[in-house]
């Protein structure tokens, strides 16, 4: 389990008032009906970086966005051209990546090492971005949100990993979070200027997840250094399941495993960056 609840997107959907929960596309479940109100092609583990996803084994965002393609084709099929067209222009995109790229590639094998420094690896992260932004632009996109990394240092199994004896944040993993994400801020302004009749947003998590963790009673949280899940300090994803010992009060824990928010901090952290959003986009 990633999550005790609805994670970022789903609270964000449910934030534009569009629904409750948004569909995987590939479920097998899915309606015809889903089609018109949105559905998700992301693929957990993957990441900007074409490696990121094959060291993972998940798929690419450049399979997504075939994926995507699909998706339009069946829309025209059963909407029509025009309409399709006009839910495609109308919609609003969330674009979540980067995260993977440094904890899970970076930083753990060291083929991209040997090759990039930090500001180099993310250098190489913006331009694939930003190709990926294009590229989605291209198939009909007009409002495109794009995630900053979190304080990459700070999440729980990073923290057990790296932290020392008392499980501090990691300092270097968070510089290089703050390092990625001032760049590809700079990147989406001026590329939001290039593309006509579009808007592109940043969304940042990264100052509202420090300010949760560094205050989490302002918050109506009391933990924020580890999971729900276990003993919440290496536990994650499907090593989070029925037979896991939980925590009492799920909802005092900013983290439901070592890697992912719970409900309730999903909840906060999108409520806090939501308004200026909305601001972007509408």
């Amino acid at each position: 389990m990633y999550s005790n609840g609805s994670k970022s997107y789903n609270t964000c959907i449910v934030g534009f008032g569009v629904k409750e929960y948004l569909p995987a596309y590939l479920d097998p479940s899915i309606k015809d009906s889903d089609l018109l109100t949105g559905v998700s092609f992301a693929s957990g583990g993957s990441g900007y970086d074409p490696l990121t996803s094959t060291l993972a084994v998940v798929i690419p965002l450049s399979v997504q966005l075939e994926m995507f393609k699909k998706y339009i084709s069946k829309l025209k099929i059963k909407v029509g051209e025009e309409h399709a067209k006009h839910i495609i222009a109308n919609s609003v995109y969330f674009i979540s990546a980067g995260s993977n790229d440094f904890l899970t590639n970076y930083y753990i094998y060291p083929i991209r090492r040997l090759k990039y420094d930090v500001l180099g690896y993310g250098k190489m992260l913006v331009k694939f971005a930003m190709d990926y932004i294009q590229e989605v632009h291209k198939l009909g996109a007009r409002r495109i949100v794009v995630f900053s990394t979190p304080p990459l240092g700070c999440i729980p199994i990073e923290r057990t990993i790296a932290g020392g004896l008392h499980r501090k944040c990691v300092n270097k993993y968070n510089k290089a979070a703050q390092l990625f994400n001032r760049m590809l801020k700079q990147e989406i302004v001026f590329l939001s200027g290039s593309l006509p009749e579009t808007r592109v947003a940043m969304a940042d998590l990264y100052n509202p997840l420090i300010s949760i963790i560094e205050n989490p009673h302002q918050y109506g949280l009391e933990v924020t250094d580890r999971g729900c899940c276990g003993i919440g300090i290496i536990e994650m994803s499907f090593s989070c399941n029925k037979l896991s010992k939980l925590c009492r009060d799920d909802s005092k824990f900013l983290f439901w495993d070592s890697l992912h928010p719970t409900e309730k901090g999903c909840d906060i952290y999108i409520n806090l960056i939501l308004p200026n959003l909305l601001k972007s986009l509408f």
